[in-house]
């Protein structure tokens, strides 16, 4: 089932991008900071060439770079605070100062083109919106992660930035799924499906169902697929899949423990004999190509969508390995000009809250020729049984009553 509307532009007509500003690398985030991130950003540069700026303290951040001999090659913005990992959304308010608001700061000066943090989830996505805000038009933010289907992954978004959501919400997730599924997945025009509890129309709650009723019909350019249930999550049915941050959230911990559940039940197995052993000798490409696809360091973090900015939210335990591809995955995406083509997917999405006009067409009907603007109709009960008809001309027309100043428009159907 494909929504209406006209589809987004392709990547192959857009101008050509330019080298992009560097990746502003939290390196005080994280259980193993800074030694862990600042390695990885080190192998991010000296082995894909993305350049990138260290924010946080900068006598700690020094002595890694001495240790890396890589000395002066990287610049350094100071920052005294830091989040911890306990602390909450709160925290954005408590340390201004800290070295995920400074890197915003440098975001929003022109000096950095995306934020790399391994931090609190909670604290990265407070700091983040109270800094960078919301793009116009965007309800509310949310996280992409990439799960490890094939032949390519399968965008899953919201992840957690947003636990309650209206059907509205869950439109623009699939606009914001679209957009940064045309450029990780190098697709056109993405599949989208809906997270439910039955692929029938019908089954769910009453935001599933309405969303899919406004995904299903409406002139927003998404290529709606339907319902999907949550044993398709690693089908790789459909390209994005979008729900509620707190059902994408429960989704995602429970593939990852269940991977690596089966993972570390496969290695007993492989190693329990020697014949298995031999087996597991002559299978070994196969497994660690399996065991690459399955890890999520491969993919670098979630991505948070909606913003004034791109934000790469690593995992807390991330090591070197998961911040050399989040960096990879920021460069990617600014160089993919990811803000500009949300506001262009979004700026498509036609449905409004409430399923009314949206603002722009509010706007114009606003500005319409007054004398463009039918007169209401008397009803039955309003006009006298001897009155002449609408169409005849009274003797005497009464003084007609002032037009208001604004109509307001009819509700969409």
């Amino acid at each position: 089932m494909t929504g209406q509307g006209e589809p987004p532009r392709p990547a192959a007509r857009r101008p050509a991008t330019v080298r992009p500003l560097p990746i502003a690398v939290d390196t005080m985030g994280g259980d193993h900071a800074p030694g862990e991130i600042i390695e990885g950003a080190v192998d991010a540069v000296r082995e894909h060439g993305v350049r990138v700026v260290l924010v946080g303290q900068a006598p700690r951040i020094q002595r890694e770079l001495d240790r890396h001999g890589f000395a002066g090659k990287i610049p350094i913005v100071h920052a005294e605070e830091a989040l911890d990992m306990g602390e909450g959304a709160l925290a954005s308010w408590r340390k201004p100062r800290s070295s995920i608001a400074i890197a915003c700061h440098l975001i929003k000066q022109g000096r950095a083109s995306a934020l790399v943090s391994a931090g609190s989830t909670a604290g990265v996505v407070a700091t983040s919106r109270l800094r960078l805000k919301g793009q116009q038009g965007v309800m509310r933010p949310a996280i992409a992660v990439a799960l490890p289907t094939a032949p390519r992954p399968t965008i899953l978004l919201d992840a957690g930035a947003t636990v309650d959501v209206k059907p509205e919400g869950l439109v623009q997730f699939a606009a914001l799924g679209t957009a940064y599924a045309q450029i990780l997945l190098g697709v056109e025009r993405p599949s989208v499906g809906l997270l439910t509890i039955g692929s029938e129309p019908g089954k769910g709650n009453k935001v599933t169902k309405r969303a899919y009723e406004l995904l299903s019909g409406g002139s927003h350019g998404i290529e709606f697929a339907g319902n999907v249930e949550g044993h398709d999550l690693l089908a790789g049915e459909v390209n994005v899949v979008v729900t509620d941050g707190f059902t994408g959230n429960v989704a995602l911990k429970t593939m990852e423990g269940t991977i690596r559940t089966a993972f570390a039940e496969i290695r007993a197995a492989m190693t329990a004999s020697a014949p298995a052993r031999v087996g597991a000798l002559l299978q070994r490409r196969r497994l660690q190509e399996l065991r690459d696809r399955l890890d999520p360091d491969t993919y670098g973090g979630g991505v948070l969508l909606g913003l004034n900015g791109t934000v790469v939210i690593a995992h807390g335990a991330s090591h070197a390995r998961a911040i050399t591809s989040a960096c990879e995955l920021a460069h990617r995406l600014a160089s993919g000009r990811i803000v500009e083509r949300i506001r262009e997917q979004v700026a498509a999405t036609r449905t409004s809250r409430f399923g009314r006009w949206t603002h722009s067409e509010r706007d114009s009907q606003d500005k319409r020729d007054p004398q463009d603007k039918p007169d209401r109709a008397p009803k039955p009960h309003e006009r006298p049984a001897d009155a002449p008809k609408p169409t005849e001309p009274a003797p005497h027309p009464p003084t007609p009553a002032p037009e208001p100043e604004h109509t307001e428009p009819p509700a969409a159907t």
